[in-house]
């Protein structure tokens, strides 16, 4: 590659990760987003439903550009992001035909405005620090996973036969404890139910939703909020070493201009301290222009 190319790649890679760039997509994104709602209103005048369409095509022609854009600049580097890919692969629903057998793709160009997640670096943060959650909350999901399947068949046996209908088969009473986790009107639809032909069921009921929605879902949020502040740590490490680095390259040429400023002083020193030419050789070299004349 010549050193043109060079300087226009380097140029080009320099305009796609401008604050002005991104800003510009992030706008094109949001006004994409807002059409695709307006298009669910029952709004159909000729004006509206002729122009929600140009404005599609503009939003597509727009993704391309800077698909295009990208791949000039970082080439093969573009593929090793998987932000790159995930517009990559958004932008392409957006362009397959939206016909046969694909119409029902149409629904999912919604997802472009998924794309803020790529263009703003702070969500971006958020996302990142939700993926690299999900290992830590592999074990919460197991014990969750455990203790539903104990609490179902417990309540299997106990209330199968007085409440048949919440909890007469395992998955009935799975779904049903599901309901008493989130808290949604479980004591009136099911606790007061099955506390009339079992006035201790409150018991079970109450230990479940303490080890479930109250000492479960904090693990979930527990990790979650780990996994946020550890990237927010690796941010701050990372500014540390790219300070450390640039202090090292500032110690090292300040090293280098105090060896400088001690030859220049140690040259100083040596001229002052030359002596001075004689006064015989001073007289001797005076003289000589006379007797020549």
């Amino acid at each position: 590659m010549t050193s043109t190319e060079n300087g226009i790649t380097a140029r080009l890679t320099a305009f796609v990760e401008s604050a002005a760039f991104r800003n510009s997509i992030m706008a094109v994104i949001l006004i994409n987003a807002l059409a695709l709602g307006l298009v669910t209103l029952p709004f159909d005048p000729p004006w509206f439903t002729d122009i929600l369409p140009l404005i599609d095509q503009i939003v597509i022609a727009i993704f391309l550009i800077e698909l295009a854009l990208k791949l000039i600049a970082y080439r093969l580097r573009f593929f090793t992001s998987g932000w790159n890919w995930f517009d990559l692969i958004v932008i392409l629903v957006s362009v397959v035909p939206m016909a046969g057998s694909f119409s029902v793709l149409r629904s999912l160009r919604i997802l472009r405005a998924f794309r803020l997640f790529s263009v703003m670096p702070q969500m971006r943060k958020v996302v990142e620090a939700l993926l690299n959650a999900i290992p830590g909350m592999g074990a919460v999901i197991a014990v969750l996973a455990l203790m539903f399947y104990v609490s179902s068949v417990m309540a299997t046996k106990l209330f199968a036969v007085t409440n048949p209908d919440r909890f007469g088969t395992l998955g009935d009473s799975a779904f049903s404890l599901f309901q008493v986790m989130t808290l949604e009107g479980w004591a009136a639809d099911l606790a007061l139910p099955v506390m009339e032909f079992h006035p201790w069921a409150w018991a079970f009921f109450l230990v479940f939703i303490v080890l479930t929605s109250f000492a479960i879902l904090n693990l979930f949020i527990a990790i979650i909020v780990d996994s946020l502040q550890s990237k927010h740590f690796d941010a701050d490490e990372q500014r540390d070493v790219e300070v450390g680095e640039d202090v090292v390259e500032l110690q090292s040429e300040i090293a280098g201009l105090r060896g400088e400023i001690a030859a220049l002083t140690a040259l100083v020193q040596r001229s002052l301290e030359a002596p001075p030419p004689d006064d015989a050789s001073a007289s001797r070299s005076s003289k000589a222009p006379d007797s020549s004349e």
